[in-house]
């Protein structure tokens, strides 16, 4: 693993692209390295564990909007809806499966800098590849990527220090997961990352006071900004950059300020993406 110091830049100082967090993000996500066998087996157990929360949940009232809502989606060829037939949209699909993994909070997390639901990771990345007609080691490739990068942005910054709710991570793993996926170039998958951060940063206040069904939908929606962003950057859109680092940043004035420095591992050229085989189910 190699370590990045992240910090914020000034407009006025010189501070090329490559340098980036969001560019550094998105070559972890265009290394062509094989996946890990032990890697791979347990993305499986997590596809089956996800599939499992949301097949507990699947009459429960939020899970059952959130479904409705997709089903005024219809799409050709689309992706699958638990607990109905037919395709839908891809960014309602995760939308909706989103909400029915995260209902009852039984599937899998990491706890590090900040806390994390890592699984959130495979409805929006599931649902672009069915869309997608992608195949299942493509699959696995992106969920390889969605889990690393968002178990590392956990290592590495804090949300909750500063009321940030800790979705602010899922967006941009799951568009470097989906970019994964889709054989995306660098340059298209940081516009993604860059545009999913921007649009998915909240307070924590989901998850205090009177808890209401956001904490569940939450992070459906950072799936399904995910989904968008990707379209979007594919489409030629770009972001605002530098996401993190720039002056009127995330770092500068939703996290710890204009003097803080984060230190963020991602796996260097070549390495192998592990990062699932430190997260785990709850029992």
């Amino acid at each position: 693993m190699k370590t990045h110091t992240v910090r914020t830049r000034r407009s006025a100082e010189e501070f090329p692209q490559h340098e980036h967090l969001a560019w550094k993000i998105a070559e972890v996500a265009t290394d062509t390295v094989e996946v890990p066998t032990e890697t791979e087996w347990m993305i499986v157990n997590r596809i089956i564990d996800n599939a499992a929360a949301a097949a507990a949940s699947v009459t429960r009232r939020p899970v059952a909007n959130a479904r409705a809502q997709a089903l005024a989606h219809p799409y050709t060829p689309g992706s699958t809806v638990f607990g109905v037939g037919g395709r839908f949209s891809p960014e309602w699909a995760a939308w909706a499966n989103g909400v029915a993994v995260r209902e009852l909070d039984f599937h899998d997390t990491f706890l590090a800098a900040e806390y994390s639901h890592p699984g959130d990771n495979i409805p929006p990345i599931l649902a672009v590849a069915q869309h997608a007609g992608r195949s299942g080691a493509d699959l696995i490739r992106g969920l390889a990527t969605g889990y690393e990068i968002q178990v590392d942005l956990v290592r590495g910054i804090c949300l909750h220090e500063h009321k940030i709710d800790h979705v602010a991570h899922l967006g941009p793993s799951a568009a470097a997961g989906i970019g994964t996926l889709l054989g995306l170039d660098t340059e298209t998958i940081y516009q993604a990352i860059g545009q999913a951060l921007h649009t998915t940063t909240a307070t924590r206040q989901s998850r205090k006071g009177k808890i209401s069904s956001w904490k569940a939908y939450a992070p459906a929606f950072a799936g399904k900004m995910a989904v968008e962003a990707v379209d979007r950057a594919l489409r030629g859109e770009d972001a605002p950059s530098p996401i993190w680092e720039g002056e009127d940043g995330v770092i500068a004035w939703l996290l710890g300020g204009p003097n803080a420095e984060y230190a963020v591992p991602l796996p260097a050229p070549g390495e192998a993406k592990r990062a699932i085989l430190d997260t785990y189910t709850k029992e």
